[in-house]
């Protein structure tokens, strides 16, 4: 088979781009597609590839401003030429899906997450901008709802990469999906018998709002216990104001550092609603309990009572009493059983997974 990997855009080497590595693993000959590509960024495995871009990394600033394009973005998809491949997987998280095949191709469209800031955010993305931006957006955003919803019906078979996204497919796109959880590097990631116990929680991740960072700081500010966070983003110097002496903003940290704070921490502290949420298996894989908020993805990978501890409403306070019985629980919690579930979601069994998966859609269109 000629195969087409069409994933939305290129600039880092996060989660989806992850995924995009096992698909290569899988498929080594497969051509890659996507809106906009920062050489710099990418890992040694994509750059064996041939990859094709959209008409959007030859504008002005693409590479850091490429979401500003966005609009553009169903129009440059269309243009791409697919009639000679057999197979198109489409990675969507930004858009993706909407090209066109061939009637003889199928394509299938592995799903991190209906395009949220269309959908359930929307509202959330709206306000947080200036009264010209919103203006702007209402239309815009109409506009790209609609091909969002038609663009789904040139998929011929969606995957979910949790049960909380298949809902949202099913409730966006009125789809079906079959769930494939994404890879999780875990080898990375694990028990370290001679790591130092440390008096501190971990929060790490992109600091922008949906991850309720703010959330964790304010909680504990006012329990005055030690809150390590890692990441940066559009929240960082607000966060950095509010923080009180008994909270470390670090930003952008080493993977050396991120994996060393994994290994002490007393839990990950996880606020946000993610669709699936590849920290929390992170800490786990390191042996550390997380304390989420019962939501999204974190449903799907947490157990409650032996690998973590849920709180159920997104408020100061519910963190704060999550915090108070983790410590009443702590000794309860056995690091090797938190490290043994997360093997679970390894990146040899995303293969084998993703792998079947697309055989048995394969089989289905023929």
């Amino acid at each position: 088979m000629k195969v087409a990997i069409v994933h939305y855009w290129l600039v880092n080497m996060r989660g989806g781009e992850k995924v995009l590595e096992a698909l290569c693993d899988i498929y080594p000959e497969a051509d890659i597609f996507t809106h906009v590509v920062d050489q710099n960024s990418l890992s040694t495995k994509l750059r064996k590839h041939q990859i094709y871009t959209t008409f959007i990394n030859k504008l002005p600033g693409a590479v850091k401003h490429y979401q500003k394009y966005l609009p553009l973005m169903p129009l440059a998809l269309e243009q791409l030429d697919l009639r000679e491949y057999d197979l198109v997987i489409s990675s969507e998280s930004g858009p993706a899906k909407g090209v066109i095949t061939s009637p003889d191709s199928v394509h299938i469209c592995y799903c991190h997450s209906p395009m949220r800031y269309l959908w359930d955010m929307y509202q959330d993305y709206l306000q947080n901008q200036s009264w010209f931006m919103r203006l702007l957006m209402r239309p815009l955003t109409h506009y790209l709802r609609l091909w969002d919803f038609a663009s789904a019906a040139r998929v011929d078979h969606f995957i979910a990469n949790s049960e909380y996204v298949a809902r949202r497919i099913a409730k966006c796109y009125r789809r079906s999906a079959q769930v494939v959880h994404p890879p999780v590097s875990l080898q990375d990631f694990s028990l370290a018998e001679d790591a130092v116990d440390g008096e501190y929680y971990l929060l790490l991740g992109q600091l922008v709002a949906y991850k309720r960072a703010d959330l964790a700081v304010k909680a504990f500010n006012q329990m005055g216990k030690r809150l390590v966070v890692i990441g940066e983003g559009e929240q960082y110097e607000e966060l950095k104001r509010i923080a009180g002496p008994n909270i470390e903003i670090l930003g952008r940290q080493s993977f050396e550092k991120i994996q060393q704070y994994y290994a002490s921490c007393k839990a990950l502290i996880f606020p946000g609603v993610e669709d699936f949420g590849i920290v929390p298996l992170e800490a786990m894989a390191s042996g550390r309990p997380v304390l989420a908020y019962a939501k999204g993805g974190a449903l799907e990978t947490v157990i409650d009572g032996v690998t973590g501890l849920f709180f159920h409403q997104q408020t100061v306070e519910a963190l704060m009493d999550v915090v108070h019985r983790f410590e009443g629980l702590q000794a309860d919690f056995v690091k090797a059983k938190i490290s043994a579930h997360a093997q679970a979601y390894g990146v040899e069994r995303f293969k084998q997974e993703i792998q079947a998966a697309i055989g048995e859609k394969i089989n289905i269109s023929k």
